[in-house]
């Protein structure tokens, strides 16, 4: 557990300190909300309709966007190959890992979702289960997104090909993400997206730690 702790505390500095991290993720998760409505046009209740699965999006994407840190640095270092003779389990500290990667990623999206709300036109008694919403369907992206990380660790520009292993994972947090938040608080969806988190707590720290020891073969 101190091991788990420490990767952890680790991670956080580095996501605040090293540019690009934070800040670049919100960046893009804004410049998405910004963008979009000039490309749908002055039609409001059209753009208030597709707001919600379009913040989704926007937030999948940006979480995307910081994957491939979440363990290449570990892979270029060695750090990735002391993994498995650490004290703590590999699967803990995944989870470690991941957790950091949601705390730096999905908690600020979450806590932006009303700027970008403002921006689409979105009702404000939407706002609140949209939150929610990103708030129970994050980890997902951290958990899921770790799946392909480990796979693509040390891989160099695998970029492309981790999108390509995520981007499918992502897709029933994002239809019950987009849903829960279109219906409003208290939706069916939103039990849904909690179950699609819950499934990826347990799923994402053991098949990332597999594919890291087989990266580490």
């Amino acid at each position: 557990m101190n091991a788990a702790l420490a990767l952890f505390k680790r991670d956080l500095v580095l996501s605040v300190r090293i540019g690009g991290g934070l800040g670049l993720t919100i960046g893009f998760f804004v410049l998405v909300a910004v963008l979009l409505p000039l490309g749908i046009g002055r039609d409001l209740a059209l753009l208030s309709r597709l707001g919600p699965g379009l913040i989704w999006l926007g937030a999948a994407l940006a979480a995307l966007l910081s994957l491939d840190r979440l363990f290449q640095a570990d892979a270029e270092d060695g750090s990735l190959d002391q993994f498995l003779f650490a004290d703590a389990p590999l699967e803990l500290l995944v989870l470690a890992k991941a957790a950091a990667h949601w705390l730096t990623t999905g908690l600020p999206l979450a806590l932006a979702a009303p700027i970008l709300a403002l921006l689409l036109n979105l009702p404000m008694e939407q706002w609140f289960g949209l939150i929610v919403s990103l708030l129970l369907g994050t980890p997902a992206l951290s958990l899921l997104g770790a799946i392909g990380a480990g796979l693509t660790a040390g891989i160099r520009r695998g970029g492309l090909l981790l999108s390509l292993l995520v981007l499918p994972l992502y897709v029933p947090t994002l239809i019950f993400g987009a849903a829960a938040a279109s219906q409003g608080f208290g939706a069916p969806e939103y039990l849904l997206l909690g179950g699609v988190s819950l499934v990826a707590l347990v799923v994402g720290p053991l098949a990332t730690a597999a594919a890291i020891r087989l990266h580490v073969s």
